[in-house]
């Protein structure tokens, strides 16, 4: 319209007048808002949390102060091409890991979760859940249990938190019992960040896989299990001797309590 209106060196209203073009729409100025900054958050949070609907990326986004109405998040979602799907093969799926992941600095800076399968002499199945600390490589607890819920790890968490206190960050992978409502309300009232590997990645999670390892092979595989008190007693001997005895290559040879603890207090007797 400025162009015509040079070439016929008339006004905008006549040369709208011309056209039959309405003035207000030649006057309108979009209001539109610029969301290179929420869409960026957005695409972060599903990095991170390959399972979460727009629902749940709507809900961190309120958590971190974010003005959006979950009508907008839903729209952002879907033109970033972000929809579940709910049988996409493991070779296809693919995700960064988050580019601010540092390595653990000091004790309870970063933890490490997961799950070891095993089972009883009479063939019964157990689950045990292993925690171990990134930087002094201390093991607050082994739990073993029949089975477990995303409500068992909660209550097991807050009990050994109790103790020892709580983490900066939990580093787990995509099971159930990780990615559920449970834990993650839980995490943000402790103000603990739930870090997610890749699906099919154990890499992502190399601290816990190599913590089974050793626990795997200097226990599990030396045992014969009775009850599931009896595995409670031996697995409690072995991360006792594996916290407080036990040389470890990594942190030069030492047993994790003397970074856990600079003391080096050893656990009282049981």
């Amino acid at each position: 319209m400025s162009v015509i209106c040079e070439e016929w060196k008339v006004s905008i209203r006549r040369a709208c007048g011309a056209l039959e073009f309405d003035r207000s729409t030649f006057h309108y100025q979009s209001r539109k808002r610029d969301q290179a900054g929420i869409e960026a958050r957005i695409k972060a949070i599903c990095e991170t949390r390959v399972r979460y609907g727009y629902r749940r990326v709507h809900v961190m986004l309120q958590r971190e102060g974010w003005d959006i109405n979950v009508k907008r998040t839903h729209r952002i979602y879907n033109e970033l091409g972000l929809q579940l799907r709910n049988k996409t093969p493991k070779r296809r799926v693919k995700v960064k890991l988050r580019d601010d992941r540092m390595p653990a600095t000091r004790p309870n800076d970063v933890w490490a979760m997961d799950f070891v399968h095993d089972q009883l002499a009479a063939g019964k199945k157990i689950r045990v859940l292993t925690v171990v600390d990134t930087f002094s490589r201390f093991s607050p607890v082994i739990d073993p249990r029949f089975s477990y819920r995303a409500e068992d790890v909660v209550a097991t968490l807050e009990r050994i938190c109790a103790k020892v206190g709580y983490p900066r960050t939990i580093r787990v992978d995509q099971g159930s019992e990780f990615v559920s409502r449970d834990l993650d309300l839980w995490a943000y009232v402790k103000g603990v960040t739930l870090d997610f590997s890749r699906p099919g990645k154990p890499t992502d999670n190399a601290f816990i896989e190599a913590f089974n390892g050793r626990f795997r092979s200097e226990c599990l595989n030396t045992h014969w299990f009775l009850t599931l008190a009896d595995a409670r007693e031996k697995m409690e001997d072995w991360l006792r001797y594996y916290n407080e005895d036990r040389p470890h290559g990594a942190i030069g040879h030492k047993p994790p309590i003397t970074l856990q603890n600079p003391g080096g207090a050893a656990s009282p007797p049981p």
